[in-house]
């Protein structure tokens, strides 16, 4: 029987051999201090080639703009060099590979940036109990809590919009084949949307449109610099990651912005349900909506298996089906999805620890049919 998920799909004027997406997760690997992506950063993600589309991990585009400790950045030519060794392996193993641009806004802590500068964000709300990883004088990270914001001044959210597109020319310059802006989980971008964060009085803030304002800014500078089909954006509707609400009216606030991506013409929209429930939920209204103001390469990410990838792109509810943790240890996961066989579980204590272990060692099927034998 014929399965959508390993037929080919046209996007951005590329052609993906299937339509399996590995989804942005940081690893937290960068570990000298020029933040650039270790040489076994490029054997993670060519071992992993075999899906249609990678989406790197989410990526700093500025010293201000990381929140975690060990995130490679993508704002210096030590790490456009770092980066072009992953871009170089993944495209020889005859994949296609996409970079997820990141600003934290307020999620992160002052020891994470050389001149101990605060967190940002639309305002100085706070967060209550969340959690950041740094390296407080030792050799893996510990969990603290984010520190206070500073409010953006005006000025200053367009300097952010430079420092995407800066990135973006430097993602191009490493040999990625787009960019995904990250908009959703919380962070900068989100924080902006939110209407229990951004109490802003400048045109960043109140309205429906002016809070989505910084993030359209953004895509409409970045789809200029390196063309609007290479860019994607990310979004996380109903998510409470980082201390997030709901939106108080998601249908009209993410319709709006699905309506303006598509006059933008950007090349995919990325929707991730965090919980893994309404995007599957056949009776719900917001995926439908979404699609119908969407009608551009849409991406799904959020509790997919085989089964319900296929449903999804046969109802035509979605384009490309992205899978996040499976990807870890299984990184011949097209093949196995493909003949059925069984998935390996990843490693909890490993995702984020750094160094070779859990992240280049999960065997394929081949290589653990030869150590079976």
């Amino acid at each position: 029987m014929f399965r959508k998920l390993f037929s080919r799909h046209s996007l951005g004027g590329q052609l993906l051999a299937n339509r399996v997406v590995m989804a942005p997760m940081n690893r937290n690997r960068a570990t000298d201090w020029q933040l650039a992506p270790p040489a076994m950063t490029a054997r993670y993600y060519s071992q992993r080639a075999s899906a249609g589309l990678i989406i790197a991990e989410g990526t700093p585009v500025s010293p201000q703009a990381r929140g975690c400790a060990r995130t490679p950045g993508i704002y210096s030519g030590a790490q456009v060099a770092g980066w072009r060794k992953v871009t170089k392996a993944v495209h020889h193993a005859g994949g296609r590979i996409y970079l997820q641009l990141w600003h934290v806004g307020r999620v992160g802590h002052s020891s994470l940036r050389a001149d101990r500068s605060p967190p940002v964000g639309p305002t100085g709300i706070g967060l209550h109990s969340d959690r950041v990883p740094i390296l407080n004088g030792g050799a893996e990270p510990v969990m603290v809590p984010c520190e206070a914001p500073r409010g953006l001044a005006t000025e200053e959210v367009r300097l952010i919009i430079a420092d995407f597109v800066r990135a973006a020319h430097n993602a191009v310059a490493a040999g990625f084949d787009g960019v995904e802006i990250h908009a959703a989980n919380g962070y900068l971008f989100d924080q902006f949307r939110c209407p229990y964060v951004n109490d802003r009085a400048d045109e960043y803030g109140g309205s429906l449109s002016n809070r989505w304002r910084f993030l359209l800014e953004t895509v409409q500078a970045v789809a200029a610099a390196i063309g609007s089909a290479r860019v994607g954006v990310r979004i996380s509707p109903l998510g409470t990651a980082h201390e997030m609400q709901p939106d108080p009216d998601p249908l009209v606030s993410y319709g709006y912005l699905a309506t303006r991506l598509k006059l933008l013409r950007v090349g995919h929209l990325h929707v991730y349900d965090q919980e893994g429930s309404w995007i599957h939920d056949r009776q719900g209204d917001l995926l439908p909506h979404l699609r119908a103001c969407f009608p551009g390469t849409m991406i799904l990410c959020g509790g997919f298996d085989h089964e319900r990838a296929e449903a999804a792109l046969r109802a035509g509810s979605g384009d490309l089906i992205a899978f996040g943790r499976h990807f870890i240890a299984n990184p011949d996961l097209v093949q196995r999805l493909r003949i059925g066989a069984p998935l390996a579980p990843w490693n909890s204590t490993t995702i984020y620890k750094g160094g070779a272990k859990g992240y280049i060692d999960y065997p394929s099927l081949d290589a653990a049919a030869v150590t079976a034998a």
